[in-house]
This record gives structure tokens, C-alpha cells and sequence, in this order.
């Protein structure tokens, strides 16, 4: 097996990769699997896994290899089948589970693949829990059960079920949304059951897209990293809103009866203050990252909220949150965390919470989708080769020295690499629009020229 270290194989979201490579195979899935039980099994009772998957065709080879590992170490295996993301973290708490498991790889496009591990809490897990389950992979260091303690697998029926129910508590008790019609665009992903039926049964005129997985369209074309084709259908149909998941449903873009498309920040921005109003923000704060917009800042501080900043994943927003003792933070990208109803984003339940704000106060989408006038942010990204350091390339300190004093006092300058895959964000702020491309593009040349 190849070389691997927990830096390696674990990035900020789990383990992810391209499906039948290095980490995603069958055999690392197997490792992994084995490895995660030894970690997780207490021995006090039977051990007890839930995993869920999204609708990629390579999750049917992940989650029998998943399933080999685990009940080779003796934990008994629930399978849930495809479920949103946040619903296995919700679910393996609900069913007093030892550990949670998520197989898939979010936005990314079908060829992809991810797992991601949720502890008996129904939180991701620490580094450290990651760097010693990586350890056990690497060093081979699992003990197998003897034949009379290996586990069961099962599927189970009721798990999405359980989650719609609970989603739907996360409402207002007695509202509706009798006369509202909705546009809900899940990406060909895991929620293309589940986000449909929580809001018919709610009372919503729904109108589906992204709602037809066949294994391999999973994010091509629809879903939140490609909201135009609902932001058409909302107002082609006259709809009220339009909702945006991703293939995992742990992340939501909304869309106004207008067809404009408003990103986490302005999400987050409604609820931090609805929340402040109503004395249940936590601390005083939202958690963010360094991503979002600095109109978001502004607009907090001028309702008296602070904007805690963490580095970029839902991970770090999540143990900042934690930390704090707050209870609303998230991502621009559309990660809404709400640790009141959940314990990682929430897209489906995000959604619910913007539509009660419009039922509550009788106001369009277009009213409370648009909190702040973001300042002008411009995002490139540049694919390199693993392995490949451009950043510490003298040429590019240079560039982004330079960038970094011509913004000095009128901006904001971020360079970093994906935790997800072999690419270099380079994102900058300011409400000078020529100076903003010169300095992104002074950076991204010169990064893309050692890169030749």
C-alpha cells in the first residue's frame, strides 16, 4: 500500500479523492473501516456503526468495503443508504451509535469520492482522532474480531424517515407554508428524496429539480455550485424561493423571486440578526471564515455582533463554535452551521429557517436575502501538480508581498491550498474593482508561470 501519513490522508473534510485512486480505493475503505471500529468500539456492548452515502456510482463499492472493515472488527453495521450528510451526523446520536459514517465528496463532480467520519457525539473528529485512526492504517495496527464476535450489516428503512421528522421540528410549531412555492434544487444528490418531502409536508407547492441521480450526474449542471439553471426555474414558475444543496445537502445557496442568488453570507447575516432580536444568539457572535465577505463584517457590527474568523471548513468553524459557546456560524460557500438543531451544516435545515423569517415576518425573499452590499471579492483558482510547491516559490512571495502592501488599509488579501484537492485559492477584497484584478492576476500569473 502506498505510504500515507494522517496529514496525507485526511484532509479538511474527511478522506477524499478520486474514486478507484489512491485514498479512495477499496482496500484503503477497508483499512479505514477496521481501523475506525478498533479506535471507536468501546467493548461495553456491541459495537454500532450508521452510514449513509450520496448517489455517486462508486459508493456502492466504498460502502461494501467500509462494511468489510468494520465488521471485521466486530461492529454491527446499519446502512441508511443515500441520506444528506447532516442526517448521519443527527442519526448516529438518535440511534446511540459508536460512530457515524458519510461516504461522499460534497460539490465535487461524480468521479470523486469521500469518507467522512462523525464521532458517538454526532460531531466530525478531532485531528487527533484522525491521526491515530491514519496511524492504525499506516502501521497496520488493528485487531480483528475472532469469528463468533464478527459484525452483522443491515439496511434499514427508517432512517431518512426519522430525519424528515426531525427536520421538520426544527420549524416554527403551527406555521406553514401553505401558499408559498418553492424551487428546490438537490443536485442529483443525497437529498433528492428527502428536501422534497419535508417541504410538501410542510405545506409548500414544490418544484423539483436535480431530483433524477443515475450514479454519475450528481452536481453536473445543478445544485449550489451551479444555481443559474434554478434561478431560471424560479422565475419561470413564478416561485417564491428557490433552494440550492449540494450533492451532500450540508450546504445551501438561496435564490429570491427575482432570480438573484444569495451566498452563506447573506444567509448568515439574516440569522445572526433575527437571532440577536430575538436574545438567542449565543455570545454575541458569528462564527465564520476567513472567506467571508467583509460586508458581512460590517453589517454585524453595525447590529452589535461580532464576526469570530476561523480558517476555511466547516470543521473549524464547528470546534470554534464549540469552544465559544456559540450556536450560529458557518461559510460563504453556503455551510450554515446551527448547533441548536444540528451538529454540522444543514442546507435543508438553513432553508427552513430563511422561509419561517418569511412566513414570521410576511416579506419577499428578495427583501431578507439581501443584508449587506457585499464588497468587491474576486476568487481565482489555479490547479497544480501534487507535490508541487508553488507558493514557496521566491517569484510568487514576491507578488503576493506586493499585493499585500497595494492593499494595505483598503483590502483583504488570502492565499491558501485546498484541503479538498490540488489547487491554490487566491482571494482578494476591495472596493477599488481595478486594483482588485491587477493584484489577483499579478498572483495567479506568477504562480501559473513556475507552474510551466
Amino acid at each position: 500500500m502506498r505510504d500515507i501519513s494522517a496529514k496525507g490522508l485526511f484532509g479538511t473534510d474527511g478522506v477524499r479523492g478520486r474514486a478507484n485512486l489512491w485514498p479512495m480505493t477499496a482496500e484503503v475503505a477497508l483499512r479505514l473501516g477496521a481501523a475506525a471500529a478498533n479506535h471507536f468500539a468501546s467493548g461495553a456492548h456491541e459495537a454500532r456503526v450508521v452510514i449513509g452515502k450520496d448517489t455517486r456510482r462508486s459508493g456502492y463499492m466504498i460502502e461494501n468495503a467500509l462494511t468489510a472493515g468494520l465488521t471485521s472488527a466486530g461492529m454491527n453495521v446499519f446502512l441508511l443508504g443515500p441520506v444528506p450528510t447532516p442526517a448521519v451526523g443527527y442519526l448516529t446520536r438518535s440511534m446511540r451509535a459508536d460512530l457515524g459514517v458519510m461516504i461522499s465528496a460534497s460539490h465535487n463532480p461524480h468521479h470523486d469520492n469521500g469518507i467522512k467520519f462523525f464521532g458517538p457525539d454526532g460531531f466530525k473528529l478531532s485531528d487527533e482522532d484522525e491521526a491515530e485512526i491514519a496511524r492504525m492504517v499506516l502501521e497496520e495496527d488493528v485487531t480483528l474480531a475472532p469469528p463468533e464476535r464478527i459484525g452483522r450489516a443491515q439496511r434499514i428503512d427508517d432512517g431518512r424517515g426519522r430525519y424528515v421528522e426531525y427536520a421538520k421540528t426544527t420549524f416554527p410549531p403551527r406555521a406553514r407554508l401553505d401558499g408559498l412555492k418553492v424551487v428546490i434544487d438537490c443536485a442529483n444528490g443525497a437529498a433528492w428524496r428527502t428536501a422534497p418531502e419535508i417541504l410538501f409536508e410542510l405545506g409548500a407547492e414544490v418544484v423539483p429539480m436535480g431530483t433524477e441521480p443515475d450514479g454519475f450526474n450528481i452536481n453536473a449542471g445543478v445544485g449550489s455550485t451551479a444555481p443559474q439553471a434554478a434561478a431560471d426555474k424560479v422565475v419561470e414558475t413564478g416561485a417564491d424561493l428557490g433552494i440550492c444543496l449540494d450533492g451532500d445537502a450540508d450546504r445551501v445557496i438561496l435564490i429570491d423571486e427575482r432570480g438573484r442568488i444569495a451566498d452563506g453570507d447573506q444567509i448568515m447575516g439574516l440569522l445572526a440578526t433575527r437571532w440577536a432580536e430575538a436574545e438567542k444568539l449565543r455570545g454575541g457572535a458569528l462564527v465564520a471564515t476567513v472567506m467571508s465577505n467583509l460586508g458581512l463584517e460590517r453589517h454585524l457590527e453595525a447590529h452589535g455582533i461580532r464576526l469570530e474568523r476561523t480558517r476555511v471548513g466547516d470543521r473549524h468553524v464547528v470546534e470554534r463554535m464549540r469552544q465559544g459557546g456559540y450556536n450560529l456560524g458557518g461559510e460563504q460557500s453556503g455551510h450554515i452551521v446551527m448547533l441548536d438543531h444540528a451538529t454540522t451544516g444543514d442546507g435543508i435545515i438553513a432553508a427552513l429557517q430563511f422561509l419561517a423569517a418569511m412566513v414570521e415576518t410576511g416579506e419577499p425573499a428578495s427583501r431578507l436575502a439581501q443584508q449587506f452590499d457585499p464588497v468587491p471579492q474576486k476568487l481565482e483558482n489555479v490547479r497544480f501538480s501534487p507535490g508541487s510547491d508553488p507558493l514557496g516559490e521566491a517569484t510568487v512571495q514576491a507578488a503576493i508581498r506586493a499585493a499585500e502592501e497595494a492593499l494595505a488599509g483598503r483590502g483583504r488579501l488570502l492565499i491558501r491550498r485546498s484541503g479538498t484537492e490540488p489547487v491554490i485559492r487566491v482571494m482578494a477584497e476591495c472596493e477599488d474593482p481595478g486594483l482588485l484584478e491587477k493584484v489577483v492576476a499579478d498572483i495567479v500569473g506568477e504562480i501559473e508561470a513556475v507552474l510551466r
